[in-house]
Parts: C-alpha cells; structure tokens; sequence
C-alpha cells in the first residue's frame, strides 16, 4: 500500500510537470477550435505541421538556432574547463587561504543572477563586448554551482591514484588532465548538460547584450513570432515547441551520464 501511493504521487507529479509541455505540443498541432477553452483540449484537432511552417516563415528560424548553438557549445566547454581547472586545487591542493577561496565562491549563491546584471553590463560595455557571442558568453562561464559540483568529484578520486603518479614523476597538469579529468567524465557530463539547458533557455541577459536581430539566440528570436498588433497563439505555440525540442533530446540521449553524475554528486 505505501509503495502505492508512493507511485501514485509520482505520477500526479510528472502529470503536472507534463501537462504544460503537452497543451503546447497539442496547441502547435491543432489548426481547428477554441485554443483557450475549458476544459482545454487534449488532443489536437484537424492536426498539421502548418503552424511550424509558418514560423519558420515569419522568422529566421535556423539563423536563431544556429545562434543558440553556438552560444550553448561555447559556454559548455569555457565552462567545463575553468571550472575544472578551479575545482581541483580546491579539491586536492593545499595552500593558504582555501577554504576562504571556497567558502567566498559558495557566497555567491545566495545572491540571485539577476543583481549581477547591471554590473556585468557594464563590464561588457567598457570591453566593447555588446552585441557579439562573447558579451553573453562571458558572465556565465563561471560559477559556484559547477565548481562545488567538480569539487566533489575530484574528491571522490582515491588519493592513492594522485600519489602513485606523483612517485612516478607527473606534474600536477599531467595528473589533472590525464588521470583525474577522464575519472570524472560522468560528472563532466553533468555540468555540461545542466549548462547547455541553461545557456539554451537563457532569455534576459541575451536581450539586454543584443540588440541586433541577426544575432538573437532562439529563446530571444522566437518572441517576432508575437506581431505589433496581432498574433496566432498557435503559431507561439509551434516556435515554442521547436525551441524545447533540442534540449528535450539532448537530455534523453545523455540521461544515463546525467543520473551517474547526479547519484555522485549526491554521494
């Protein structure tokens, strides 16, 4: 009995978490009825593919995405390899002032991302960043999530491995990246799947660092698709749907490496 209402509370939940994605789905395939009625449609009615044709005509949807792409690719790997490179002297190297370091990079969580953007804007501007991949690129390339969870990581190594390569004369870049990197490609791959979702959705820096339309990411782009003075909620819907897609792939084809990332991170 317990184990049933166990599964039957899941199952309310994932309800819920599905439902949004699905009236979506249903509301870029239907060409017929009421998009608002209630209770709202389960299941398209008259269903096509013209909604995603036609926002793929309003707007320059595959430049968009090819925008989104390489701003999501870039932060991965900028961020995989500073927060690598931050998270093992933290994790294995002991010097003066580590736990300050560590515990001064934890503080930043408490601050939410968005006090950080007049500042980051500003930074941007005196680089002459603005309206260029790097200018959203750079603020997000860094942080305390990524370092504590490749700090753990690092941690969860047996000393024994670092100190037999020591004796064997490996410098400490040798160690890191020829013993320790390829020992935590599971968490590795957690990191660059957690960013990716990040750096694809992203929304509000983007449009403040980019003010020409050519050089929108997908999350910003889609949004032509709400016209000046009107707009087809179906047509939303569609570019929606596309926009979601890539990362709901993307997570179905690397869960497994998400889940043993996660199962270590939690150990």
């Amino acid at each position: 009995m317990k184990t049933a209402s166990h599964y039957l509370l899941l199952t309310a939940i994932a309800l819920l978490c599905v439902f949004p994605f699905w009236w979506t789905v249903v509301t870029a395939l239907s060409t017929e009825g009421n998009v608002f009625a209630f209770p709202p449609t389960f299941w398209p009615k008259a269903p096509s593919l013209r909604n995603f044709a036609e926002a793929m005509e309003v707007i320059p949807l595959w430049d968009f995405f090819r925008n989104s792409v390489i701003i999501a690719a870039c932060t991965v790997l900028w961020k995989l390899a500073l927060c690598s490179m931050a998270a093992y002297p933290l994790a294995r190297l002991q010097f003066r002032g580590r736990r300050l370091v560590f515990g001064l990079i934890l503080a930043t969580l408490v601050l939410p991302s968005e006090v950080n953007f007049l500042v980051n804007f500003i930074t941007v501007t005196k680089l002459s960043l603005v309206d260029t991949y790097t200018g959203v690129i750079l603020p997000n390339i860094v942080t305390a999530v990524a370092i504590l969870l490749l700090k753990q990581a690092f941690e969860e190594v047996p000393q024994d491995l670092i100190d037999a390569a020591r004796v064997d004369g490996a410098s400490e870049w040798t160690i890191f990246t020829r013993i320790m990197l390829p020992l935590i490609a599971p968490w590795l791959a957690t990191v660059g799947i957690l960013t990716a979702v990040e750096a694809w959705n992203e929304y509000i820096w983007p449009s403040i660092v980019m003010s020409k339309p050519s050089e929108f990411p997908l999350s910003v782009g889609v949004l032509y698709l709400r016209g000046t003075f009107g707009s087809s909620t179906r047509v939303i819907a569609a570019g929606t749907v596309i926009t979601i897609l890539p990362t709901l792939a993307a997570f179905l084809f690397t869960q497994r490496y998400f889940m043993r990332g996660m199962d270590g991170a939690v150990k």
